[in-house]
């Protein structure tokens, strides 16, 4: 079976295992976010996007997540973007703000010309500031990287990973956030990559909450560079349900 096959369907039997067991226990949280446009009249466009976070506990010192989103958009009725990617990662908490985990992913976006992206490797972090208003986490890290193109061409090689990401409660329910990660290719120097999102979330009720967001992906050595722009950026609001 491909590994295009293997790894959604690992993280999905992972997902299953883990909401099945003990609610009452809550170590579990998961929170959707959904978002929606669709234009009418001179231009006629949709975009759909969809993410998830699933969180577990599976002791006082080691925790889990499951990230998975998917974006899609149509101009005109043509498909003009797709985007998956899913993240699995495990974490053990050496101490109150020092932690140690290794995080996996995938991604595929064929489109930019990427038919699978896989990552693995270690992370380390520190939370400087652990609440109760400000929160800040910094983290690092080393991955291996494998990239299948669309053009049948692929490539592998080591990864360093930068992090870090600040919170601000503005009460015990509505937060301010910024996150900026640096991925930078040690084979190649003019090979990197650099995410950031800003985030504002506005709760609604006990479930519900409001999510402001602008994200951008820079891109310095994309795949086809003759015939993709290095930057891509999303400015949204979205609906996310808690559980």
């Amino acid at each position: 079976m491909k590994r295009q096959k293997v790894i959604p369907l690992f993280f999905l039997l992972l997902m299953l295992a883990v909401v099945t067991v003990d609610a009452a226990e809550k170590k579990w949280n998961d929170e959707g976010e959904l978002s929606s446009v669709n234009t009418g009249g001179n231009t006629n466009v949709s975009t759909f996007s969809a993410r998830n976070l699933l969180k577990y506990k599976f002791s006082e010192n080691v925790e889990g997540s499951w990230k998975a989103s998917v974006l899609s958009s149509k101009s005109e009725g043509v498909k003009s973007a797709e985007r998956y990617a899913s993240e699995l990662r495990g974490d053990y908490l050496i101490s109150e703000r020092l932690y140690a985990g290794v995080i996996a992913g995938w991604l595929k976006d064929k489109f930019a010309g990427i038919d699978a992206i896989y990552s693995v490797g270690p992370v380390v972090g520190y939370k400087i500031y652990a609440g109760p208003k400000h929160f800040l986490v910094t983290e690092a890290g080393l991955d291996y990287v494998t990239e299948e193109y669309t053009n049948n061409t692929d490539s592998d090689y080591l990864r360093g990973r930068a992090f870090v990401a600040y919170e601000f409660h503005f009460t015990e329910i509505n937060r301010f956030s910024q996150a900026v990660e640096y991925l930078h290719d040690l084979d190649n120097g003019d090979n990197y990559n650099v995410n950031s999102v800003s985030a504002l979330v506005t709760v609604l009720s006990q479930n519900f909450s409001l999510k402001s967001s602008y994200e951008v992906k820079y891109d310095n050595e994309p795949v086809g560079a003759r015939l993709n722009k290095k930057t891509d950026t999303i400015l949204g609001v979205s609906l996310l349900v808690n559980f």
